[in-house]
């Protein structure tokens, strides 16, 4: 295993440091270390957006930290959840006194961290509310959403939530269109590679050589199909597939979409990738209002890549249109 590391147990400890000394305009630590914050603090009278979850995913999670997006996030060891007391931490940090929304991914360990940490801020007297991601569609049947997973479709969830509080929205509303949003989210992902936690040394799923995954999750989860490795534009179509299916999309509807790569994907393929999807899209009718291609939501140094399909109401196209910046994701606004 060749990696960049120094002590395997301490990655994402070090990596956290590292994001801080190159990101000093956008991130701030706190005196938890696995809690950043943003640089720029807002006015008192905002509501607060919180995530969080395991790091390997990045610029997953702490990269959607800053104007128009998140204001603290909680980092986990690499795959795992961050504790309750992390994410108490980063209530906390995100507190300007006008409630907290945490908004992260559908995993046990984060459920259960979040509810605790929920309640030690009640004892604080902090107001905290969540909406949990489950725009996985290969994850569970759409009549068991609940059990699907949270993945790359979090970024519209979060890029919604964070520009109606920057607007000034209030608690319910914030909650309420981070809750349409990922309400009207699906993501599919084809894996072509395993990947290796460093603290592991051996990667934590296989996938055979000229083989991929369809569906695979975000930590090596078992996909609906395995095949032999297909061209990018049958890739497209099969993802497709599955998400205009769930989302029962029709023609002459708005969406937003982004392809993101796994972690080892060119850049130069998931353009590539991003040019079929375009074309599929628009010769079912639909209009691409916002794009977003490059790498969002990774697993480590997984090969492959996911699409995430947003429907577009009047508010979720405003939100999206919202100017924002972070390490992961810019938006100029129009």
């Amino acid at each position: 295993m060749n990696r960049i590391i120094n002590d395997p147990e301490q990655v994402a400890e070090e990596a956290l440091l590292g994001v801080v000394a190159a990101y000093p305009d956008i991130l701030a630590a706190t005196d938890n270390p696995r809690v950043l914050r943003a640089a720029r603090q807002p006015k008192q009278g905002k509501v607060g957006i919180v995530t969080g979850g395991g790091s390997g995913h990045e610029p997953a999670f702490l990269g959607f930290v800053g104007p128009g997006l998140c204001d603290a996030v909680a980092c986990g060891e690499i795959f795992a959840s961050p504790t309750a007391k992390s994410f108490h931490a980063a209530f906390k940090a995100a507190d300007f006194g006008a409630g907290v929304a945490c908004l992260y991914g559908n995993y046990a360990g984060d459920n259960m961290n979040v509810k605790m940490a929920v309640k030690l801020a009640a004892k604080d007297g902090l107001t905290v509310r969540s909406v949990v991601a489950n725009d996985d569609v290969a994850s569970a049947p759409k009549a068991e959403r609940d059990k699907r997973r949270g993945v790359a479709g979090e970024v519209m969830m979060w890029k919604s939530a964070g520009g109606l509080a920057d607007e000034g929205g209030d608690l319910d509303q914030v909650i309420a269109v981070a809750q349409k949003a990922i309400d009207n989210t699906g993501s599919v992902g084809i894996g072509l590679s395993a990947c290796t936690i460093p603290a592991a040394g051996k990667p934590n799923f296989t996938i055979a050589p000229g083989m991929m995954e369809v569906g695979i999750g975000h930590h090596g989860e078992p996909g609906v199909s395995v095949m032999p490795v297909k061209p990018a534009r049958d890739m497209a179509a099969l993802m497709l597939e599955h998400i205009l299916a769930d989302l029962s999309l029709g023609r002459d509807e708005d969406v937003a979409v982004l392809v993101s790569g796994l972690g080892a994907t060119p850049v130069m393929e998931l353009y590539l990738l991003y040019g079929h999807v375009d074309e599929m899209l628009r010769d079912r009718g639909l209009r691409i209002r916002h794009r977003f291609v490059g790498n969002y939501f990774t697993s480590l140094e997984m090969m492959g890549a996911s699409i995430t399909v947003t429907r577009l109401d009047g508010e979720l196209d405003r939100l999206m249109a919202l100017p924002a910046h972070s390490i992961g994701l810019t938006v100029l606004g129009s």
